[in-house]
């Protein structure tokens, strides 16, 4: 059997063919008027909005506002001259038309109900808008003109009575229905007026009947009303309408022409409108708009989208409502979908007893702006696709929207964000920036530094005024709420901006960068991980534990040493030894009197003497030793870290020590549980693939040092310190940590190289310029020839590093080095010539020595500088 092709749906497109603005002298123009007001009253509130620059219903517009508006937009009011204009002649002209037939007409009777019409389109037009009171007061003015004219004309006894009231619901039922076709569109609403309407006129039929039975005829005043209220709902309900709405089916122009003036559930529209959802959502849904916006058919909308709702598999649930909730005409659409009218208890309230009633429930409620209950909605169906996504969106505008001053923002701390493709991309690049601000209301909050306050503050600003800028972008649902919490922090962060006030530069910005040498103190940033791990090591357990903190050249290794005695705990003793110092030494006791050289400056116990660490090295070294540790305080432990650990293995190449000196450092570590090692070098343990240092495996701990994570990064380059007068734009920090990957020594280097350049553009050269860097000024350092000199250290240590232990290292990095983007394995694999067992290999050290990213097949430098620095080394001029 041959498949059928899926059905085509058609896409609606209800709205008035109209280029141009109605003529106030063109009379086709009145006619087209006319039937708008009566046929199709949701084509003036398209006018207005399409060529009168907006169309509201806001009650929070003042009068003068209304006026005003109405003297400034020419169209706006050339419409409610031509209404009043119609409103003046058609009753007329029907009036003259029944007295041909030999009607009595009252012509003060049409006068009165003309001017009564008149009167209201300019006062609703005041109150409400041009659009509202044209299509009210030329509905009700042309039909009162007329009722009023023949009522009068016919006297007033029992029938007569009976006519005025059928007269005059005709009047008030067609001007109540097609003003509320303008003002909702839709025909909940409206249907909701015809209820009023009837109540309204039955009540006041009966009350005019008492008052009228005083005067002498309670049987007419009677009749009068009650036919007034049912007359009045028939009005509203347009059975006119709806008969041609049954005999002219879609694609028929002669729907929206004549068919959407009635909120009667047309009897084609529910199948019609099911069949195009089923078969094409996204379609199906800009046809459910144009229903909304161009006819009063709100009834069979709602019922057959909910109907559809309710049947969809719930993986598809979140998605289908939030595309039903992406743009919507009426937001009731989305509140019906949960609220729908039903016999039990939960009547007209928001529901979540099923999955798409909660969905829907969850999206209303955002737009309601009520985060915390539409938290409580998606933690229904947190467990289906996109659900969590929602419930943490939710929750998060939750905990933003209570944040009122900068205290309460700084003291946020956001849930956790979906990792993409997500549901809503545009929204979380806003949440994102509410991320920023956050971060940056800390240390507007908690800095003691006036410059980093105030830098801090102008960065969160810039975000508020970003997220302001391109509210417009995020989808409807959470658009007003993020709007909202933007202004909101933005108001509570000008009043500490207003605090703080500006930083002047008047003196060359003293260079807060550490370049070659080890960071400390507040620049010693984003190592927190490493630092918690050596404090359980150190100090929460029975005995101190020895480790090896191993990565590639300047990845801040002695940093971490160094700093480590200071972070970790006050009970912590740590002697720092670099065995750079000893690259020179000829035997074990070169090693042993420079290590206790060290501890005796630290600890202030004098070393023993060197012509008893010559003449015996360990019995010596093991007795300093344990007078060392027999010194300590109770509490108090100690660390020996010996840093460029792999020189201890030259030396053992170099026949200076021997192999069984590891040996003895292992029986060190084990000497007492208060004493520990820390050894930091170039390799792991594993990769020492000599016996001698087998013994090592089972009692040294190995830590990989690797590079900043982007916030490290941001913080150390921004805040180096709290006096700092210089500010980075946001892009500028995540260039930076695109160049570089966020490897430490290179990230100093570029704030290093911004800050000489700040200073010789303002006081060598007299530049004026912001005291905030951009991506510009990072693309001219860095690309600058001083840079990679300055950076040699770097670069040439990594390239000398790639070309021992395993082979071909160098031939892969000038492989890789012209293509920015990365090279597929077996593109890789052709240039170089190499088999596969050797390329593995050498990939697999270039990954572990953090110089090479492999992903999806795909193999790239993984710093962009030092790519850079590859390229300049081929370059013919270099």
């Amino acid at each position: 059997m041959t498949p059928q092709p899926p059905t085509e749906v058609p896409r609606l497109n209800l709205a008035p063919k109209l280029n141009r603005p109605l003529s106030l002298l063109n009379p086709l123009d009145y006619v087209r008027l006319l039937y708008w007001v009566f046929y199709f009253p949701q084509a003036l509130r398209w006018y207005v909005d399409t060529f009168g620059g907006g169309y509201s219903l806001s009650t929070n517009l003042s009068r003068r506002k209304r006026l005003e508006i109405l003297r400034t937009n020419s169209t706006q009011r050339l419409l409610l001259l031509q209404g009043l204009l119609l409103t003046l002649g058609i009753p007329a002209l029907l009036a003259r038309g029944l007295e041909q037939f030999q009607i009595a007409i009252d012509w003060p009777g049409v006068a009165f109900g003309v001017v009564l019409g008149m009167t209201l389109s300019i006062v609703l037009s005041v109150m409400y808008g041009a659009a509202f009171g044209v299509a009210f007061g030329v509905a009700f003015g042309v039909t009162s003109g007329v009722a009023y004219g023949v009522t009068y004309g016919m006297g007033f006894n029992t029938a007569d009575s009976v006519a005025y009231g059928v007269s005059l619901g005709i009047a008030g039922g067609l001007a109540f229905g097609v003003a509320g076709g303008v003002a909702f569109g839709m025909a909940f609403g409206v249907t909701s007026g015809v209820a009023f309407g009837m109540a309204f006129g039955v009540t006041s039929g009966v009350a005019g009947g008492m008052a009228g039975g005083v005067a002498g005829d309670v049987t007419g005043g009677l009749i009068s009303g009650v036919a007034y209220g049912v007359v009045l709902s028939a009005a509203f309900l347009r059975p006119d309408s709806y008969l041609v709405g049954i005999l002219a089916r879609f694609p028929k122009e002669i729907f929206p022409s004549l068919a959407g003036a009635t909120p009667l559930p047309i009897p084609w529209v529910k199948p019609a409108l099911k069949k195009w959802l089923k078969n094409d959502w996204e379609v199906g849904v800009d046809n459910v708009n144009e229903l909304l916006a161009y006819s009063l058919q709100f009834a069979a909308v709602i019922q057959t989208t909910t109907d559809l709702l309710d049947r969809l598999p719930n993986d598809q649930v979140i998605y289908r409502i939030s595309k039903l909730a992406e743009n919507p005409f009426d937001w009731d659409l989305i509140r019906l979908s949960s609220a729908r009218f039903h016999p039990r208890p939960l009547k007209g309230r928001l529901r979540t007893d099923t999955p798409a009633h909660a969905a829907a429930a969850g999206f209303w409620l955002l737009h309601d702006r009520a985060p915390a209950a539409a938290s409580q909605a998606f933690a229904v169906v947190r467990t289906y696709l996109y659900g969590e996504e929602m419930h943490a969106l939710a929750v998060s505008l939750a905990l933003f929207e209570t944040a009122k001053n900068a205290s309460a923002i700084a003291a946020i701390d956001p849930p956790n964000f979906p990792e993409a493709p997500s549901l809503r991309p545009v929204t979380w690049r806003a949440m994102q920036r509410f991320c920023y601000v956050i971060s940056d209301a800390k240390t507007v909050v908690g800095s003691v530094s006036r410059t980093a306050r105030a830098f801090a503050s102008n960065r969160a600003l810039g975000e508020l005024k970003h997220i302001l800028d391109y509210v417009h972008e995020v989808p409807e649902a959470e658009r007003q709420l993020i709007e909202d919490i933007a202004r909101q922090w933005r108001n509570a962060l000008l009043d500490e901006a207003s605090k703080v006030g500006q930083v002047k530069v008047e003196q060359p910005v003293k260079n807060p960068y550490v370049v070659g040498d080890p960071v400390e103190g507040e620049l010693f940033v984003g190592r927190e991980d490493i630092l918690r791990q050596l404090e359980e090591l150190w100090l929460m357990g029975r005995q101190m534990q020895s480790v090896v903190l191993y990565g590639h050249r300047r990845m801040g290794k002695t940093s971490i040493l160094r700093n480590a005695a200071k972070t970790v705990g006050s009970g912590l003793r740590l002697v720092y030894v670099n065995m750079l110092r000893s690259a020179s030494a000829t035997s074990m006791s070169d090693v042993l009197i420079a290590i206790t050289d060290e501890m005796a400056e630290m600890l202030n116990v004098p070393a023993p003497n060197d012509t008893d660490l010559i003449e015996q090295p360990t019995r010596t070294f093991d007795r300093y030793l344990k007078r060392v540790i027999d010194g300590l305080a109770e509490q108090e432990t100690l660390i020996i870290a010996i840093d460029e650990f792999e020189k201890i293995e030259a030396l053992i190449d170099a026949e200076k020590l021997s192999p069984d000196f590891i040996a003895y450092l292992r029986g060190l570590v084990q000497m007492s549980p208060k004493l520990g090692f820390a050894f930091a070098g170039l390799h792991t343990l594993e990769e020492m693939t000599q016996d001698y240092f087998n013994p090592f495996f089972a009692s040294v701990i190995p830590i990989r040092v690797g590079f900043l994570q982007e916030g490290a990064v941001q913080q150390l380059l921004a805040n180096p310190n709290p006096e700092f007068p210089l500010d980075y734009r946001r892009e500028a920090l995540a260039r930076i940590y695109q160049l570089t990957a966020g490897q430490p020594y290179l990230t100093q280097l570029v704030g290093f190289q911004l800050v000489r350049r700040f200073n010789d553009q303002v006081f060598e050269q007299g530049h004026k310029r912001e005291n905030v860097f951009t991506v510009e000024d990072v693309a001219i350092v860095t690309e600058d020839p001083e840079f990679f000199n300055r950076g040699r250290y770097y670069f040439t240590g990594v390239w000398d590093q790639a070309g021992r232990d395993i082979p071909h290292q160098q031939a892969i990095l000038q492989t890789l080095a012209p293509h920015g983007g990365g090279l597929s394995l077996k593109d890789l694999k052709k240039q170089t010539q190499l088999d596969d067992s050797p390329l593995n290999d050498a990939l697999k050290i270039l990954q572990r020595h953090d110089v090479v990213r492999v992903r999806d097949n795909q193999a790239q430098i993984l710093v962009e500088l030092f790519r850079r620095w590859l390229l300049l080394q081929r370059s013919p001029n270099h």
